[in-house]
């Protein structure tokens, strides 16, 4: 696992694609990026999640007081998130909000989307770059839903490229989605922190 950042409170690492964050419930699904590192560092604790076709950014507290304090950043939203995505289909705008109330819709599996009784979900966007079939984008997560940029983006016609959910039926190696920045303080040192992790699949395709 790539650490980009540790100390004695918390720890950053880059987590791969087709990985759970912590262990599903099914017997198939007790792989996880938590429970591999916990065999060294049993202290460890997920302070957010990424959904197991995502990859990028995962931040970790050691210990219970350190995943406290990192929990109350992600509630009075004081961190920032930062998203790459190919999409599909060319943009045409070069930047956007998506607001809706977001619910879940279906079960198994999970997929989420607009209801009138769901919780308020927003996300911004700009254009990074357009190629011949798609489009690159930056992503900002102003709330945290469930499947929150995955359903924001179906929704206005660009699926992820590669969601197995959302998407279009296109043969793609990896869900097209990585977090490649996390901005907060250190809430032990007050410390500025940029985590970042550059987007493996940048130059495909952008040409």
């Amino acid at each position: 696992m790539n650490i980009l950042f540790e100390d004695s409170w918390l720890v950053a690492v880059e987590k791969p694609p087709g990985l759970l964050s912590q262990p599903g419930l099914g017997v198939d699904q007790q792989d996880s990026l938590i429970g591999r590192l916990q065999v060294a560092e049993p202290q460890l604790r997920l302070v957010h999640r990424l959904d197991r076709d995502t990859s990028g950014v995962l931040l970790l507290a050691r210990g219970a007081e350190s995943l406290r304090r990192c929990s109350m950043l992600f509630e009075a939203r004081r961190v920032r998130k930062l998203y790459l995505a190919k999409v599909v289909g060319q943009v045409k705008r070069k930047s956007g909000e998506i607001s809706f109330p977001m619910a879940r819709l279906q079960k198994n599996p999970p997929r989420y989307g607009k209801h009138q009784q769901g919780k308020d979900s927003r996300s911004q966007w700009r254009v990074r770059s357009c190629y011949a079939k798609g489009s690159t984008l930056w992503l900002w997560p102003l709330t945290g839903r469930s499947h929150q940029l995955r359903a924001h983006l179906a929704s206005i016609g660009h699926p992820i490229l590669g969601d197995p959910i959302y998407g279009a039926q296109v043969f793609t190696e990896r869900m097209y989605l990585h977090a490649t920045a996390l901005s907060f303080f250190h809430p032990y040192t007050g410390q500025r922190l940029r985590l970042r992790s550059r987007a493996p699949f940048l130059v495909d395709q952008e040409a």
